[in-house]
């Protein structure tokens, strides 16, 4: 078993995002983002044994990375469960250098879903018993949780919206963000419909993108010269893979992931500095949020409300704009650990959430088919 605070994340970068060049491939994003994470903390590509990647364009996407780079890991993992699969990793990561298995773990992501058009960066499989009625996936999908959520609980379009709303008040205040301009709870209502009852503001981006991170056991990375982020705990949990198969559409396997991250860093939600949750659309953090313990079931739509979310609010949640307004390059999971670290070593700039000690970053994959919580802290939470 991983042991709390073990290993360190020490390097964090992006790739480029938004719209890159013609002829870019996801492979040149990922070694690009790998590049910068390395150079954050002082390595070299010489020094990496450990590797994970994945990304739905490259079928073995570890096998492709590594060629590009040219390295020869003695670890590797290739898990894809989605946009979760990087809390995976992280989790896996932890395992391996806490076994000896790897003394230098990178976990990288690219695609150019923008560039490729959705369609070509993530092709839909054939499901005999959803496909026959033409469901628009992902989107149909999250749209039958949140019209059961509000049919339930009473949830509004109002309140879907206000996630939205915080979100891109959070990209404001981030430069590389995609979206630029303000946008208001009217706005999001009034766009247009995608599967109701989510417009096409209250779904992510399509963007390019990736990111890279850098993890070594605790020891080293106090003698790097850097500011080390701690692994405190994960978990990770899978449910289904169609829709159609969930067992209760309010209900995530976020409960399940959440409680075991939780009591591995013997920390609360409550006690949470900066919370990222993956926002492929406005009903899922309404969702994590309920189901990591941040409020009771049902009351989510609430807990949103008069602005909490956004800066100044109650909780400082999706810190770089999220997947609604920052970017989302097919699998965002990766890109919210980023932040995670980022906030924690004080680096945000204008978003700088003040004396961030704990940050939780949850990954969700598929139609809410995997969920992944990983919980990071300073040096002082140890």
């Amino acid at each position: 078993m991983s042991a709390r605070g073990s290993v360190a994340v020490v390097g964090v970068a992006e790739s480029d995002l938004g719209r890159v060049p013609d002829h870019t491939s996801p492979a040149d994003l990922m070694a690009q983002a790998v590049s910068r994470a390395l150079a954050a903390c002082g390595l070299r590509l010489e020094d990496v044994d450990g590797l994970f990647a994945t990304t739905s364009q490259l079928r073995m996407a570890p096998l492709a990375l590594a060629e590009y780079l040219g390295l020869k890991p003695r670890y590797f993992d290739g898990t894809n469960i989605g946009g979760s699969s990087f809390q995976a990793h992280l989790a896996h990561a932890h395992a391996a250098l806490d076994a000896g298995l790897c003394d230098v773990a990178v976990i990288a992501y690219g695609s150019t879903q923008r560039s490729v058009s959705r369609a070509a960066a993530a092709p839909r499989e054939v499901n005999p018993w959803e496909t026959p009625y033409r469901p628009i996936l992902p989107t149909s999908a999250y749209a039958l949780a949140a019209a059961r959520h509000m049919h339930e609980y009473g949830t509004t379009r109002a309140q879907l919206a206000e996630v939205a709303v915080a979100a891109r008040k959070w990209a404001l205040l981030n430069p590389v963000a995609w979206e630029k301009e303000p946008l208001g709870i009217d706005e999001v209502l009034s766009a247009r419909m995608i599967s109701t009852p989510l417009t096409v503001r209250d779904c992510c981006l399509v963007t390019d993108g990736g990111g890279a991170m850098v993890l070594v056991r605790s020891d080293r990375a106090r003698d790097l010269g850097v500011t080390p982020v701690f692994v405190l705990g994960h978990g990770t949990a899978l449910a289904h893979q169609s829709i159609s198969c969930m067992e209760d559409l309010t209900t995530t396997a976020a409960v399940h992931s959440g409680a075991a991250a939780f009591a591995m860093a013997g920390t609360g939600p409550d006690e949470m500095d900066v919370t990222i949750l993956y926002d492929a659309f406005t009903i899922t953090p309404i969702l994590f949020l309920e189901d990591l313990g941040y409020c009771p079931k049902g009351e989510g739509g609430h807990f949103v409300s008069g602005g909490a979310l956004a800066p100044g609010g109650r909780l400082a949640v999706n810190t770089n704009g999220g997947g609604l307004s920052y970017c989302h390059p097919g699998m965002w999971g990766i890109l919210g650990m980023i932040e995670a670290v980022r906030q924690l070593q004080g680096g945000c700039g204008a978003r700088q959430v003040p004396g961030a000690g704990l940050a939780l970053a949850h990954g969700n994959g598929g139609v809410m088919s995997s969920q992944c919580t990983v919980i990071f802290g300073t040096e002082d939470t140890l």
